[in-house]
């Protein structure tokens, strides 16, 4: 790796996700080897992050939306953006550096807000792109009652199912906060969506969706069907592999 210029200084091992009990593993966290800073900062599409690889996300980063976060860039220059489930503002700092007019990105996590801020400083971004630490399912019907409208919304929630027998919840969820984005999204406005549980199928995220816009008497214009970037590769043999749909639709009222 030194002669790619890349000096790896050390490995932190998070084998620490509850899933790993289901297979009679053992959860496990620390370094291998010598101890180095897990504030680790890293450049993705010519933003910059700060990454906490100790206690952030599983990997510090969720790097399976890489190309997805550039997809959403043509649509955010000059415009008014909401970012729901932000984490570390990954979206936000994209809406922010291809020019949007103003950003604000929602979490639940006030240690990753806080996170989102410090990355927002670090590119330059903190006059327009501000962060919120709110539950997302409260926010959107506070925001609709107050009249507020956006160019872009972005849904990018954690995974609603992680076992089939949480499907029928998580379907309620999605349809929930899509319906609501809706919502919220101006009259030819944009809204992007994602899951990344691969047990809400491709199917069943679409048809989720479709139900949220019927019954907010929306009109949608697929713009964009993605899944995760090629490092994440889908197996045909493998069915969990397929697990992350993104879409960009462009929302009108049904008149």
């Amino acid at each position: 790796m030194e002669e790619d210029g890349i000096r790896i200084r050390g490995v932190y091992e998070r084998s620490d996700v509850k899933v790993r009990r289901q297979e009679g593993m053992e959860l496990a966290k620390g370094f291998l080897g010598e101890e180095f800073p897990t504030l680790v900062r890293i450049e993705e599409n010519g933003v910059q992050y700060e990454v906490d690889v100790k206690d952030g996300q599983k990997t510090g980063f969720f790097l399976d939306q890489k190309y997805n976060r550039l997809a959403i860039r043509r649509l955010c220059k000059d415009a008014k953006v909401l970012d729901c489930f932000t984490h570390t503002g990954s979206f936000a700092l994209n809406a922010g550096i291809a020019g949007a007019k103003s950003v604000i990105g929602v979490d639940s996590s006030q240690l990753a807000v806080d996170q989102a801020a410090k990355n927002a400083r670090l590119n330059g971004l903190e006059d327009r792109v501000q962060f919120l630490c709110e539950d997302v399912f409260a926010l959107l019907p506070k925001l609709e009652e107050k009249g507020e409208k956006f160019d872009v919304v972005i849904l990018d929630p954690p995974a609603f199912t992680k076992s089939r027998n949480s499907v029928k919840n998580a379907v309620k969820g999605y349809r929930e906060i899509n319906l609501r984005a809706m919502r919220l999204v101006k009259d030819g406005g944009f809204l992007a969506t994602c899951s990344c549980s691969h047990f809400m199928t491709y199917e069943l995220f679409t048809r989720t969706i479709a139900q949220a816009a019927r019954n907010v008497h929306k009109r949608l214009r697929q713009v964009e069907y993605r899944t995760q970037a090629p490092d994440h590769p889908i197996l045909w043999a493998a069915d969990e592999s397929y697990y992350l749909k993104f879409y960009i639709f462009q929302v009108v009222n049904d008149r």
